[in-house]
């Protein structure tokens, strides 16, 4: 059976799943409408959402493979980060992971989903990792099915990935398939986003990085396609907080891989729905900003910038970080900004700290 045809047969869904997913796209494709539009106005905050969804998409996706770093270390790390002291192997996966992600947002359109560049994108995503040099931006060639270890001794396989000899036959027809799709517009895009990512983690074409990439590889592929909202808001942390939903949803189509009864129904609805539910975050957190941004003057921003970076501030801190401005100035700021619920005040006395109210 050729490609299209096993792809129809794991699309072929009941009409109730089409009305959901019709109803779930009709959604994501309003949102992206009105997003587009705003987006031209070139509103300054969009480039501050960009940076904390930038952080928290390196966070999120890293501590979905077991990464214990929080978003505050990672941009810490980010921050201050030397090459060559990168001794952990959570802070090599995190600087790999944000390399990555930042050549995806900076040059998404010379980028073609072809093997050649998803080598090269891998190959970058390990660089710094020490136990993945003689590997990284090379298919796998030792199995790698993906095993849950219980207490007990007992193993569950997650995921029954391609084994290395078929690896570079299926990828290359996943990416003919993709390719085929997009040019012809037969197919709405997320679902050939979608499509593609339960393919790519089921044949877990690398000997490691695969989840990590996959989501590099979502993003690259929404922004192409003119779904350019989701570098605002991060579709890793949506899908951390649903980490669970996320291997059930995989492992549903999974059971069947390899047979006539696989269909991705699960992975399809549930990659939609995180989709809608980064519109509605990504819509309430520009509200917040618009309204910080009508509302307060530059002087009042700037203390709300300093509290969200340091994550709590004292009135010497702000005095000494915003030279220009009195201690009387700074004091009646931060009580008014107390009052309007956009910073939150505790202790008392000399002890008093500041903090963005959530």
């Amino acid at each position: 059976m050729d490609i299209s045809k096993k792809m129809n047969r794991k699309l072929d869904f009941e009409s109730l799943v089409h009305q959901k997913i019709n109803r779930l796209l009709g959604v994501i494709d309003t949102f992206k409408g009105s997003w587009n539009v705003l987006e031209q106005t070139k509103s300054g905050y969009l480039k501050e959402l960009r940076k904390i969804a930038t952080i928290e998409s390196t966070g999120s996706s890293t501590r979905i493979e077991g990464a214990t770093l929080t978003d505050e270390e990672v941009e810490k790390l980010l921050r201050s980060v030397k090459i060559s002291k990168l001794d952990k192997r959570e802070e090599q996966e995190v600087v790999g992971y944000y390399e990555v992600l930042e050549i995806i947002l900076e040059n998404h359109r010379e980028i073609p989903l072809t093997q050649s560049y998803i080598h090269q994108l891998h190959g970058i995503l390990l660089k710094h990792s020490d136990k993945d040099q003689t590997h990284k931006g090379r298919y796998k060639n030792l199995s790698n099915q993906v095993v849950a270890n219980y207490p007990d001794g007992t193993q569950r396989t997650i995921f029954r990935t391609t084994e290395p000899h078929l690896t570079a036959s299926e990828m290359e027809a996943l990416l003919l398939w993709t390719n085929e799709r997009l040019r012809e517009q037969d197919l709405h895009p997320l679902l050939i986003v979608s499509v593609f990512v339960y393919e790519f983690l089921s044949i877990h074409p690398y000997q490691d990085g695969n989840g990590r990439l996959s989501r590099l590889l979502t993003t690259l592929l929404l922004i192409k396609l003119d779904y350019g909202f989701v570098q605002y808001l991060s579709f890793e942390h949506v899908v951390e907080s649903k980490k669970e939903a996320y291997y059930r949803a995989l492992m549903d189509g999974q059971k069947n891989r390899y047979s006539d009864r696989e269909r991705i129904h699960g992975w399809v609805l549930f990659f939609l729905e995180c989709l809608v539910e980064l519109t509605v975050r990504l819509e309430a957190k520009y509200e917040t900003y618009r309204k910080l941004k009508v509302f307060l003057n530059e002087r009042q921003q700037q203390i709300v910038a300093h509290v969200r970076e340091k994550e709590t501030a004292q009135i010497s801190e702000l005095e000494n970080s915003l030279g220009n401005y009195s201690r009387n100035t700074i004091k009646k700021d931060l009580a008014y900004l107390v009052n309007e619920g956009i910073l939150l005040k505790t202790g008392a006395g000399r002890g008093v700290r500041y903090h963005i109210k959530k």
